[in-house]
């Protein structure tokens, strides 16, 4: 009975129907007027976050990343983590982790054998390399450079991480998914201060090669999957760790695929910016697009190709 529904279950199933609102004007290229109200999506996070993300202050992208995506999995599941959603189709990728015998604090401490377990994810952490102590002869910081591929080796199956609690482990990817999203850990936190990692990441805004980096796991046909992303969304930070007075710091490029066209957006402010200058960036949270997810469609021969017909109606948590 709708009536006797409670609150709490219809205020979890408003973030989604406002996230399907604004992904069906988005792209939607026949509709006369296609205008979204993000102020209305942001009250509808608030809400469903109680307050964890607010209009007042920026936060950070990583955080919101996750949880939006696992709020949004989360109803249309119904609850159910382990139970496939569009969401996990199309942002969850797989690793396969190996930790090594009689290290950490876990299973491996008293396993006589390396551990091997599966383990989902939305996003890749990679880790900066330390920031240097010295100046140069300038009696200037240095601010190191790094290829995003050396970041990227931690998941070559090879690569040994330590970690006190979790132990010394090996990572390899066993499924790509179609965005991959990427975080650069920039930030330390101890007990007295926030510090930042200055580092530059170089990285391609077009054609990003895992072969590079890391084995490519094969597909059913046992061919390997396509390993081709092209950058789509790319988070900067600017200033100092921890700054949120002044100038924000996180600012975000988007790539409007359509105009081939990349734009500076922070909150309403929307500008032109050039492909070179977001390779320059501090990033600090990436999304790639496979390239074999690009594709478009293309329409039936001797025939042009109309609007839809029908508009496609939003999932209903199962």
């Amino acid at each position: 009975d709708g009536s006797q529904r409670s609150a709490l279950d219809l205020h979890q199933l408003y973030p989604l129907a406002e996230w399907w609102s604004l992904t069906l004007l988005f792209p939607n290229p026949w509709l006369r007027i296609c205008q979204v109200s993000p102020h209305e999506f942001i009250q509808a996070v608030m809400a469903a976050s109680k307050r964890r993300f607010t209009i007042e202050q920026q936060g950070d992208p990583v955080d919101f990343w996750s949880w939006l995506l696992n709020s949004l999995h989360m109803d249309l599941t119904g609850g159910k983590p382990k139970k496939s959603s569009i969401v996990s189709r199309t942002f969850q990728g797989e690793l396969e982790v190996t930790t090594l015998a009689g290290t950490g604090k876990g299973k491996a401490a008293t396993a006589t054998e390396d551990v091997v377990e599966p383990v989902p994810f939305l996003l890749l952490g990679l880790e900066l390399p330390p920031t240097p102590l010295f100046k140069d002869a300038l009696e200037k910081n240095i601010i190191p450079q790094v290829p995003i591929y050396n970041l990227l080796a931690k998941f070559n199956s090879t690569t040994i991480s330590d970690d006190i609690r979790q132990g010394r482990r090996k990572f390899r990817v066993t499924r790509l998914p179609n965005f991959l999203a990427l975080h650069f850990k920039r930030f330390t936190k101890n007990n007295f201060y926030i510090e930042k990692n200055p580092t530059l990441v170089t990285f391609p805004v077009k054609s990003l090669d895992l072969r590079d980096a890391l084995p490519v796991p094969n597909g059913s046909n046992g061919q390997p999957l396509p390993s081709k992303y092209d950058l789509i969304a790319n988070v900067m930070h600017e200033g100092k760790a921890g700054q949120q007075t002044g100038t924000a710091p996180y600012r975000a490029h988007i790539h409007r695929s359509v105009e081939k066209a990349w734009y500076e957006v922070q909150d309403l402010v929307v500008l032109d910016v050039l492909p070179q200058m977001v390779a320059l960036s501090e990033a600090y949270f990436q999304v790639y697009q496979c390239q074999q997810s690009q594709q478009p469609q293309t329409a039936t021969k001797g025939k042009e190709q109309g609007p839809p017909q029908q508009q496609q109606q939003p999932p209903q948590p199962s």
